[in-house]
């Protein structure tokens, strides 16, 4: 190997470079996704956390174009096998929901944006769980079918199928919502 393949210029390995460039850009969705498994945001950045000290021992060309599908994989096993240890499931309270990063917008965002986000999330709440989680990697961290199916353990087809009752479910739930109640006689 020569010193091109193991160092740059400034003394930073590239393999360093590479970490530090899926810390910066998957860590929050990481957080999210964890947390929402274990229900415990401590719990949540421990699995974030040894998520990317497996990233540091991992193959990077045995990895290769697998980056976020790998991240999440190792990041949901980590979470469930939590949960296995502790015989128990908590859910998330709202507040440190709340607190969690993300892409969200800025605190100075309108507040009908949250509000909308707010339905969103309690629609997805009253949800099975496989349909959250697959309903969440779709659309808050942008991944594709076979993506979650390699992060789940699911086929592909059952991805779909789960994300379209989950659409179809919420869809009904807010027809539901929206329809004007019964006059009482």
């Amino acid at each position: 190997m020569d010193s091109q393949e193991t160092e740059r210029p400034g003394g930073t390995p590239p393999e360093a470079d590479w970490v530090r460039d899926a810390l910066n850009r998957h860590e929050a969705p990481l957080l999210r996704h964890a947390a929402r498994l274990t229900g415990d945001l401590e719990t949540a950045r421990d699995v974030v956390q040894e998520t990317f000290l497996r990233l540091c021992r991992a193959d990077r060309a045995r990895i290769g174009d697998h980056l976020v599908p790998w991240l999440h994989t190792v990041c949901r096993n980590l979470a469930l096998d939590h949960l296995r240890k502790e015989q128990r499931m908590v859910a998330l309270d709202e507040h440190t929901a709340a607190s969690l990063p993300g892409r969200e917008a800025p605190p100075s965002a309108s507040a009908e944006r949250a509000e909308a986000r707010s339905r969103a999330d309690a629609l997805i709440g009253g949800l099975p769980p496989k349909q959250q989680e697959v309903l969440r990697l779709k659309f808050q961290d942008a991944l594709s079918y076979e993506e979650i199916s390699r992060i789940t353990g699911l086929s592909v087809s059952n991805v779909g199928y789960l994300i379209h009752t989950g659409l179809k479910t919420a869809r009904q739930h807010l027809a539901d919502a929206a329809a004007p109640a019964a006059p009482q006689a």
